[in-house]
């Protein structure tokens, strides 16, 4: 089996894609009783719910979901079936007796209108069924909040690829450190060796975003440019490993540094980058230099995933392969 982010035991992913293929959502589980977690927010243009638990000096010190969704700040809304859900089966922050309050970290990338169409969203009836097709198969490619998703739209969307959502996981001894990415990106990917596999293209091969930018090219190839536009790369580091929520959130800045070194440019003005990073707690603490490590090794593969993959499956009318 592919490792995906599931191999971290306890943790379940489930999408939901609209009919049109132009949004979705994704969730991703936690154990029941819940998984520390963290965040780092690069991108300048974020859209997001319920981070506040996230922060080291919060009370609440789990949390049961993250949801990655498409529709922009109306797809905040599909957290509201998260929680539904999570609540019927009792999940969540204790508050009195038989009363539970789910802790849904949630980010959006934006999809609106990608495809010419009339703009839809994931709403809470969406969350819902995401939950409830969570799952140790993660299905990747352009499908759940990767539906919707475009990467290299530095000099326009008429030049960009379809972008979409994948998973890795990697393991040393007794620790396993997963990985979720959703890319959506103004930039480029790029492979290891630094060749553009995923961006904007141009006549006989690839423009490159980020020298086009450089070279004085106008943002989304108009002049002047439009009002921030909104793009993002989402991401979900989880691991086994025993880790308070201050190493976590250096994991989820980690976690970032890996996708800087992937997509370029990178946490512009016009992304809403966030990485998420969970821990099960299921083994002992491990050295915080290897997990970044082992995040390091697992985000790009599924960066890299989510748009290889993102080719073979529907597309969207009117955006490009």
């Amino acid at each position: 089996m592919t490792p995906r982010i599931t191999a971290v035991s306890g943790i379940l992913v489930g999408h939901w894609t609209h009919q049109s293929g132009a949004t979705g959502c994704t969730v991703v589980l936690a154990p029941p009783g819940g998984m520390r977690a963290a965040a780092a927010l690069r991108g300048r243009a974020t859209g997001t719910r319920e981070l506040d638990p996230l922060d080291p000096r919060h009370s609440v010190g789990h949390v049961d979901a993250i949801l990655l969704t498409g529709g922009s700040a109306y797809g905040l809304g599909a957290a509201d079936g998260v929680m539904r859900w999570l609540g019927e089966r009792k999940r969540g922050y204790p508050v009195r007796a038989e009363v539970v309050v789910p802790i849904v970290p949630t980010a959006v990338i934006f999809d609106l209108g990608n495809a010419g169409m009339a703009p839809v969203w994931p709403g809470p009836g969406e969350g819902a069924l995401a939950c409830e097709a969570a799952g140790v198969d993660v299905a990747e490619g352009a499908l759940g909040v990767g539906a919707g998703a475009t990467v290299g739209k530095a000099a326009g969307l008429e030049r960009a690829m379809k972008g979409g959502v994948g998973s890795w996981a990697v393991q040393a001894g007794d620790v396993v450190v997963g990985a979720l990415v959703v890319v959506n990106a103004v930039g480029d990917v790029r492979d290891a060796a630094g060749a553009i596999v995923a961006g904007a293209r141009d006549a006989g091969g690839f423009l490159d975003c980020q020298r086009y930018l450089a070279r004085g090219g106008a943002p989304f190839g108009r002049d002047p440019p439009p009002e921030p536009q909104g793009n993002t790369t989402l991401a979900v580091i989880a691991t086994n490993a025993r880790l308070d929520k201050v190493a976590l959130q250096a994991l989820a800045h980690a976690g970032s540094d890996a996708l800087a070194r992937r997509i370029t440019p990178y946490g512009t003005q016009f992304d809403g980058d966030v990485v998420f990073a969970a821990s099960t707690a299921a083994v002992p603490p491990a050295s915080i230099p290897q997990v970044e490590a082992l995040a390091a090794e697992a985000i790009p593969q599924a960066l890299e995933r989510g748009v290889r993959l993102a080719r073979g499956n529907a597309i969207t009318p009117g955006l490009a392969r």
